[in-house]
């Protein structure tokens, strides 16, 4: 089986290039969608193609999305089945990628999928077709290897990960469950049993409009927003304080909140009556969206109790847009051991497991479902959603291995050939 990843290599660097070169974007999911679908035909696999939106989707309180309509761009799923009283996983990819940005930025054409050094070069190739390309080689190599496995193995491509999950939100309410699942984003091969979560706020900070040349008859509502985001970096700070889970060790923020916009005033001799704050949360594994949101209302708050200002004209705290649960594996799990037996296997040398530094769909996939979720996979992750995204290819062939491997012993084998 390993022989046969060594021995097609070309063929998978193929089938990388053709799903890099085609930009799946939100809403343009469905060429690069034809390309897994055609591949997993190719494979012999059970497959079930649709358009999600029903299943309760929308209703549910998991679901976040500011889209509604997803016609044209289905989920595609598609099963290698066992042969019984074998332990069943799910190998889950999202095929969307984030926006290329400005092509200037970029050496080539940010869908090129050029091959140059032992690298493919191109937005989605680390996050995460790469991985996506090594669950398939995954497949094939054990399929075409004549080995039979005990457990199903349910492959996913999934659309809507970069923007809260809900294509994998919507493949569990289809019941798509297993005994264990991997899921190969960018963690340059190393195991995250535990994922960050993270939300989208806002908060509106009012003032009081005036004359620039009177500013002192006004209320500067920036001057306010800069007394709400002190806070929001002493709600960070203490809040990262309380983290002392060694898997976070190596990330210097384990659960940052990040001020990603800000907007106020329309004229610079006015004094802005208003100013507008969004950014993002992250939620730490072991605790739930809730709690997190409650700590910032309670930050706010207690902010308003010291400026007469703010006591008075309290800023509105609002949840919006993407949103991503946390994931939180026991370490000593037995999907965690089953990984690292085979990366030594493949590699020669034991893996590095921390604590993933962003979110993922393991969280929907564990705390909705229920499955127990390992992130693993190829691709370097100070490249996604940058330009000149890349991934080695030697670490695409490595992880199939890798994967493959886990297969055999989390599915059990039936016979070979």
């Amino acid at each position: 089986m390993r022989n046969y990843i060594t021995e097609n290599r070309i063929r998978g660097t193929r089938l990388l290039q053709k799903l890099v070169q085609e930009p799946s974007t939100r809403g343009n999911e469905s060429g690069a969608q034809a390309v897994i679908v055609e591949k997993c035909r190719e494979l012999g696999l059970e497959m079930d193609i649709w358009e999600i939106g029903g299943e309760g989707l929308l209703a549910h309180e998991a679901f976040c999305s500011d889209r509604k309509d997803f016609r044209g761009n289905p989920n595609a799923v598609g099963i290698l089945r066992g042969t019984g009283g074998g332990k069943s996983m799910i190998l889950n990819g999202h095929i969307d990628v984030v926006p290329a940005g400005d092509n200037n930025d970029w050496d080539l054409d940010p869908f090129s999928g050029h091959i140059e050094c032992g690298k493919l070069y191109g937005r989605g190739s680390t996050d995460m077709k790469g991985g996506t390309a090594s669950l398939l080689m995954a497949m094939e190599a054990i399929k075409n290897s004549g080995i039979k496995l005990k457990g199903d193995v349910i492959f996913q491509s999934v659309i809507e990960e970069e923007s809260g999950g809900a294509g994998t939100l919507a493949a569990v309410l289809r019941e798509y469950k297993a005994d264990g699942a991997i899921i190969p984003e960018p963690t340059n091969m190393k195991l995250f049993p535990k994922q960050q979560g993270s939300m989208w706020f806002r908060v509106s900070v009012k003032g009081k409009g005036a004359h620039g040349g009177t500013r002192y008859e006004g209320v500067n509502a920036i001057e306010k927003a800069m007394l709400v985001i002190d806070r929001l970096r002493k709600l960070e700070s203490d809040r990262n304080a309380r983290i002392t889970d060694p898997f976070f060790k190596s990330i210097p923020i384990p659960i940052p909140i990040n001020i990603g916009k800000i907007h106020a005033g329309d004229w610079p001799s006015s004094v802005p009556d208003l100013a507008i704050i969004e950014g993002r949360m992250g939620v730490a594994p072991n605790e739930t969206q809730e709690n997190a949101k409650l700590e910032m209302l309670n930050a706010i708050n207690h902010l308003c109790e010291e400026d007469l200002w703010l006591k008075e004209n309290s800023p509105v705290l609002e949840w919006f847009g993407a949103s991503w649960l946390p994931g939180d594996l026991d370490p000593e799990h037995e999907l965690i051991e089953v990984l690292s037996e085979s990366f030594i296997n493949v590699k020669n040398s034991s893996p590095l497991i921390e604590a993933s530094p962003w979110a993922t769909d393991g969280g929907v996939l564990s705390k909705v479902g229920g499955v127990p979720v390992v992130v693993f996979g190829p691709g370097v992750t100070e490249t996604a959603h940058q330009a000149n995204e890349y991934i080695r290819l030697e670490d695409v062939f490595d992880a199939a291995e890798i994967i493959a491997l886990s297969l055999l012993k989390w599915c059990g084998v039936s016979e070979r050939k």
